[in-house]
């Protein structure tokens, strides 16, 4: 472990680098970051789209118009009322029976009716509509090879054949037709889409006209199917009936029982003898309240009381008068002479006389009353005895009317039926001779004027916007898959390291070799660079990529301390992320800033620094640690800056390279360059895929990690750094390399990473 000096900036803390999946925070939703993503996809996102437009051109262009027709029809039941009758044939439609008209316009049995009408089968134009482009090819070879069309012979189409050509036609109506109901309206809209705007207008009136005979055919056979079985239930109904009635008449035949106008004859004798009782009752009781008037006013000797006899009696009458004339000729003399006089007791004499004989008339008056009155009484209890008679007769026979009865209703009923169902019958032979349909057709189709297949802005706007959405869809998918470090902040949140900064991408210039350089009289070797990427720092020391580097000197000074000789090793998780590149640009920075330094190039196994420097040594670090050679005869010397190179020269594969950076030897080398250098910058293998660094990594002060903008993995980073806990704390920083800075300005959110994209780098860069 480092001891970091007092005073020297903290790094961030350290996370638990495991082989795991990266953080969830990394899916969540930054407005920014999707207004950068939809930045950096915009040239995909506008090809897409220009290509979906391209498209839909296209197919505005191939497709073939179509032209639909439209016929409505109104259900409408109101018109046919005066048709409709008590046998539920007719019934008032609801919005399910309209849904069901719907459906029933699009039964094959009316596209079969409007197919064999119109004779759509044999139509090559029709038939040829729905086929796929490949089909039409494929039928016109067909065509082109059929010698019996060329020479004029019709061919017979076999049941298969013609079952075939039947459904072709029926997909083809069902591919096209299209019936709706307009709202909660009543009408139906049935339309149908055809190459032909006549033929359109054709089929959708037929479709039209054939609902209409299918629904007057439904009718007409309901009617016949109903009068068909009224008809056989109406003759057995009547059967049923004259059984019935046969069975009464047997029934009262078999038990006597005799009907006088619908009643039994013995129900009316005891009507009438009960009538009879009831009027000679009444008679008695008349008879007996005239003969006791009579005979009380006999009793009491009531001159003033008469009876209707006494009054019709001539000779009471007679009396009666000369008695009122007497009693008046008495009262007269009595008032006038005297009670005693003669005359007066004459007169009193005569009234007791005619009274006498008043009242013996009305004996022989009450006689005949009392005559009546027996002859009544008499009558009475003839008629009573003949009645109870009746009656004990009629009592025996209630049992076998219960029956007749029963009998009498089993008949009624059938006879109500049978004439139920004649009326019935003769109502539904009216319907079959006058069939009404509740449908009418209210719009005609006419040929349309404009196609209504493909409409040009849908298709030009749908195909636009599909475009888009894949172009989002391929941005977003280019977005997912770019796991590679973009950016300072993603550096810091993925691995908790220090970023040093961006390290622009530099354009290869290839520099011609200038051979050994002399001074003072002796030879000395120098480096020969073949690019002049390798010399960027010398050539631009104020550029936006020299102050990442110097970034990096400054993040190793603080982390290394007051340690007297600074190793630093330059690694990256894989070959080819530009390690070397930035390790001798670093190495030259540093002794251009008056450092002594050295590098090493310690990519035994791929000394690609060595390549691109030194590609003529003949000696370097093999030969140093096998004791061929000394350091300083093995070293090389940029001549600019001074630095110090000690190539690694690899005649053959080497496979122990571990253990020649883990050897003593090494230790020896690192310890006699501490003695003359300040700087000592080693080149190192990568990361991933040998295990170099880790024999190496107790001899390093520091590390700085490179990696490749926008390439290298960010969970491939994680996870090598995870496998190594001792190099991922001595890591001093970040840089990433070879950045498109035209590309990065879209991956920041304030353009502030760096000092090539400061505000005040057109101040101090070059």
């Amino acid at each position: 472990m480092l001891n970091r000096p007092v005073g020297s900036p903290s790094f961030p803390p350290s996370r638990s680098y495991e082989a795991q999946s990266e953080p969830l925070d990394e899916l969540t939703i930054d407005l920014d970051r999707l207004l950068g993503a939809a930045k950096r996809q915009v040239r995909v996102i506008l090809a897409a789209c220009g290509i979906g437009l391209l498209l839909g051109v296209g197919y505005l262009l191939t497709s073939q118009p179509l032209y639909t027709a439209t016929t409505q029809l109104l259900i409408d039941d109101q018109q046919v009322r005066f048709g409709e009758t008590e046998s539920g044939l007719n019934v008032r439609f609801d919005a399910a029976k309209i849904d069901s008209q719907v459906e029933l316009i699009k039964s094959e049995r009316i596209a079969l009716s409007v197919i064999d009408k119109l004779g759509l089968m044999d139509d090559p134009a029709f038939m040829e509509s729905g086929a796929s482009i490949l089909g039409k090819g494929v039928g016109a070879i067909k065509a082109l090879f059929d010698f019996n069309r060329w020479l004029g012979i019709e061919t017979e189409l076999s049941e298969d054949e013609k079952l075939a050509r039947q459904r072709q036609a029926l997909a083809i109506i069902e591919d096209n037709l299209q019936v709706s109901r307009s709202g909660l309206t009543y009408v139906l809209s049935i339309s149908y889409t055809a190459p032909v705007p006549r033929d359109a207008a054709r089929i959708a009136n037929a479709f039209g006209e054939a609902y209409l005979l299918d629904q007057l055919e439904a009718k007409y056979d309901a009617t016949r199917r109903a009068s068909t079985w009224l008809q056989s239930r109406i003759q057995e109904l009547k059967e049923q009936s004259l059984t019935t009635d046969l069975a009464v008449q047997r029934f009262r035949a078999e038990n006597n029982l005799i009907m006088a106008d619908g009643t039994l004859l013995g129900d009316q004798q005891l009507a009438d003898m009960n009538s009879q009782l009831i009027l000679a009752r009444a008679a008695t009781a008349q008879a007996e309240a005239k003969y006791s008037r009579i005979a009380d006013i006999i009793t009491r000797g009531q001159m003033d009381a008469a009876v209707t006899e006494a009054l019709n009696n001539p000779v009471i009458a007679d009396l009666r008068s000369k008695y009122l004339e007497a009693s008046k000729r008495y009262a007269e003399i009595s008032q006038n002479l005297g009670a005693s006089h003669i005359q007066a007791v004459k007169f009193r004499n005569d009234m007791t006389e005619y009274q006498k004989v008043i009242f013996d008339e009305l004996g022989r008056i009450a006689e005949s009353y009392q005559s009546e009155l027996a002859i009544a009484r008499s009558r009475e209890k003839s008629i009573q005895d003949s009645l109870a008679t009746m009656v004990g007769e009629s009592a025996g026979t209630n049992e076998t009317l219960v029956a007749l009865r029963e009998l009498e209703r089993e008949a009624e009923t059938y006879r109500n039926l049978y004439q139920t169902f004649m009326q019935r019958y003769q109502e539904t032979v009216q319907q079959q001779s006058f069939p009404v349909t509740e449908a009418r057709i209210i719009t005609e189709a006419m040929p349309p004027e404009k196609p209504s297949h493909p409409r040009k802005a849908l298709v030009l706007a749908l195909s636009l916007v599909l475009g888009g959405m894949a172009g989002v869809g391929a941005g977003a998918l280019r977005e997912f898959r770019d796991r590679g470090f973009r950016t300072g902040e993603q550096v810091r949140e993925r691995l908790g390291l220090e970023f040093l900064g961006l390290l622009p991408i530099l354009p290869h210039r290839i520099l011609k070799p200038s051979g050994n350089l002399t001074a003072g009289g002796n030879t000395t070797r120098f480096i020969q660079p073949t690019d002049a990427v390798m010399r960027q720092t010398l050539d631009a020391p104020l550029s936006g990529f020299s102050e990442t580097l110097r970034a990096a000197k400054i993040a190793a000074d603080l982390m290394v301390g007051d340690k007297k000789v600074k190793i630093l090793g330059t690694v990256s998780i894989f070959p080819g992320e530009g390690k070397s590149t930035v390790s001798k640009n670093f190495a030259s920075l540093l002794a251009n800033l008056g450092a002594r330094t050295l590098l090493i190039d310690c990519d035994l196994r791929n000394p690609g620094l060595t390549r691109s420097v030194a590609a003529k040594a003949e000696s370097g670090l093999m030969e140093v640690l096998l004791d061929e050679q000394s350091l300083k005869g093995a070293l090389l010397v940029e001549p600019d800056s001074k630095l110090f190179v000690l190539p690694a020269v690899v005649k053959q594969r080497i496979s122990h390279t571990s253990e020649l950076l883990a050897s003593p030897a090494m230790r020896k080398l690192l310890k006699d360059a501490s003695e003359s250098f300040d700087y000592i910058i080693v080149d190192l293998p990568p990361l991933a895929p040998v295990v170099d660094v880790r024999a190496i990594t107790d001899q390093i002060d520091a590390f700085l990690l490179v990696v490749e903008w926008g390439k290298t993995a960010r969970q491939t980073v994680r996870a090598t750094l995870a496998h190594d806990e001792r190099l991922r704390e001595k890591c001093l920083g970040v840089v990433l390399n070879k950045v498109d800075t035209q590309a990065q300005k879209m991956y920041e959110k304030y353009n502030s990473e760096g000092y090539q994209y400061s505000a005040y780098s057109r101040y101090y860069s070059e």
